[in-house]
């Protein structure tokens, strides 16, 4: 039996596993902090999707959306081959994809290419609610109302956006906004190298 006023033994064996987590945290922070200052790309999530096939997907369309030529069709993994294709993921909800649309519709205008979307856990009217606002370049969009497609395509977060070559190769991802020096810098010179690939 201890003394009073003497520590109990198992005091010590408490604090350190109090402190446990506050030893975790500092070390993770250390990392982040390295790795930011070290240059790191934020933008640079690596994917095991790229130089492999698209996922296999067949989603329905955003109900209610028109193009030029009538309905706006939804998006399946057929659709992506025999063309340099864009793919694009957002949702209304998602503020960084209302700040990256001037650079998709830019895209739009480039007939080398065909711009898609998958409008990501989002309910239809929203969806043609902000493209009804912001303006549709899309070609093609397909509802992942139940983020199911996403899951495949290793979905980090909204917006990102994938360039698949004309053989259903996916080329590049994007995670993140596109703003006008990436358009320039990034997104455009991967279109081009999937366009010289076949």
């Amino acid at each position: 039996m201890s003394a009073p006023g003497t520590p109990a033994a198992g005091q010590p064996r408490r604090r350190l596993l109090f402190l446990l987590p506050l030893a975790v945290f500092v070390a993770l922070a250390g990392v982040f902090l390295v790795r930011l200052q070290a240059g790191g790309d934020p933008e640079a999530i690596p994917s095991a999707l790229i130089g492999k096939p698209a996922p296999q997907f067949d989603l329905p369309p955003l109900d209610g959306m028109r193009g030029p030529a009538g309905p706006l069709p939804g998006l399946k993994t057929a659709d992506l081959a025999g063309h340099v294709t864009v793919l694009n993921i957002f949702a209304s909800w998602c503020a960084p994809c209302r700040a990256e649309h001037p650079q998709l519709e830019a895209l739009a205008g480039d007939d080398r290419i065909r711009l898609v979307a998958i409008n990501y856990g989002d309910v239809d009217e929203n969806a043609r609610r902000f493209l009804g606002e912001m303006g549709n370049p899309f070609a093609a969009i397909g509802t992942d109302r139940r983020r199911r497609a996403g899951i495949d395509w290793g979905v980090y977060g909204v917006p990102e956006t994938f360039i698949i070559g004309r053989d259903g190769t996916i080329r590049y991802k994007f995670v993140g906004p596109i703003d006008e020096q990436s358009l320039a810098s990034v997104i455009r010179p991967a279109i081009d190298k999937a366009l010289a690939a076949n």
